[in-house]
């Protein structure tokens, strides 16, 4: 292949060289510099919607910069050449309102098709609530009548020693959860996205959908993911000093074990309502308080109880942990205000809570002369309303 020498040719040509070679860099690295193309219909439409107007963009930018390049080097002073004098082109005035118009109806015919399959949320096979919590996931799974049948929280499952810097970093750092959000293959799955505190986006990119999570409002999506398999997302909103602790992983599961799955978590369901009415030993208690303890409070309060003072305060030998069970219940069930201390009334069953106000009352140095069961949390908030 002959060699050129690139200072022979002239100034348009070595502009044309230059731009070619930087479009053939940037094609090499498209994977990494260009947006998700997805596995789903709506995330490869917003894919192709994106590299159409990028390239109509292209085009636009070579002409117009091609024509003022050239123009800077044949029309320059020092060739000789003096300026055109004019006031007044009806042409020229019709040229460059009619062909922005064009482009800009180029764009926006497809554009708008995309947006309107994007927010067609009707004929669903199954809605599934997303409520937004600082900082975690609440999926509530719903009926035709949009009742619930079971709902859980999916935590960030990253260990405290990796965040801390005492471990070294997962694949899925700050990107895997204790329980992901399941959804069948080939089915539309709409979503209700909303918040509990402050505003969140529920955002997962290879499925091309993110909405806001704003509270007492709910804002909806949908989706049909083609292929199983583990999708992970982020919120995307600056919801508070953990913005970042809160994941979001999908599994999209072959329809035959999501259906065997979702059977398993209906019969879950049926044991966790009685189990309402159970009494647990104290044993059963402190195992299932530790599990809960772990999930919502060590984060915060320290896996040994001692806090991070003043922000988080100790739970060994605290007066809430060791003083009065109604204190303690209250705190637990409904926050404390104006501190990071979350009500936990709503996210918790009553089995969880006595569970871990039995664990926070007996772990570590505490011996509070008390056994905790869900009858007495049942009692205790029915006694706040």
């Amino acid at each position: 292949m002959p060699k050129v020498n690139i200072r022979r040719l002239t100034p348009v040509a070595r502009l044309c060289v230059g731009f070619v070679l930087a479009l053939v860099a940037v094609g090499a690295g498209a994977d990494e510099l260009n947006m998700t193309r997805g596995v789903t219909e709506i995330s490869r439409s917003i894919f192709d919607l994106h590299m159409y107007i990028f390239w109509i963009c292209v085009v636009i930018g070579i002409i117009v910069f091609g024509a003022m390049f050239w123009s800077l080097i044949h029309h320059r002073k020092s060739a000789g050449v003096t300026p055109a004098k004019f006031h007044e082109s009806t042409k020229l005035e019709i040229a460059w309102t009619l062909v922005p118009t064009l482009i800009l109806i180029a764009i926006a015919w497809p554009a708008t098709q995309v947006l309107v399959a994007m927010y067609d949320t009707g004929g669903e096979d199954m809605t599934v609530e997303v409520r937004g919590y600082q900082w975690k996931w609440q999926y509530k799974y719903l009926d035709e009548d949009y009742n619930s049948t079971f709902y859980f929280f999916s935590n960030l499952a990253t260990p405290q020693e990796e965040i801390r810097g005492q471990a070294e970093k997962g694949e899925f750092y700050l990107l895997d959860v204790d329980e992901p959000l399941r959804i069948p293959t080939n089915r539309k799955v709409r979503f209700l996205i909303t918040a509990e505190d402050v505003i969140h986006a529920w955002w997962v990119p290879e499925f091309g959908i993110k909405r806001d999570a704003v509270p007492g409002i709910l804002n909806d999506l949908w989706t049909i993911v083609p292929e199983p398999g583990i999708y992970r997302g982020q919120c995307t909103e600056l919801c508070g000093k953990d913005h970042g602790f809160m994941p979001i992983v999908v599994h999209a599961m072959p329809e035959d074990e999501y259906d065997a799955w979702y059977a398993e978590r209906l019969a879950a369901e049926e044991e966790r309502k009685r189990a309402l009415s159970k009494t647990f030993t104290e044993e059963e208690l402190m195992a299932e308080g530790e599990a809960v303890y772990a999930t919502y409070c060590a984060s915060c309060h320290m896996p040994n109880g001692m806090g991070v003072p003043p922000v988080f305060p100790a739970l060994d030998g605290s007066p809430i942990a060791t003083g009065p069970r109604e204190a303690h219940l209250d705190v637990i069930v409904n926050g404390v205000y104006g501190t990071a201390m979350q009500a936990f009334g709503e996210q918790l069953d009553a089995a969880q809570i006595a569970a871990v106000t039995h664990y926070e009352r007996h772990a570590w140095g505490n011996d509070a002369d008390d056994v905790t069961q869900p009858k007495d949390v049942i009692e205790f908030m029915s006694s706040q309303q």
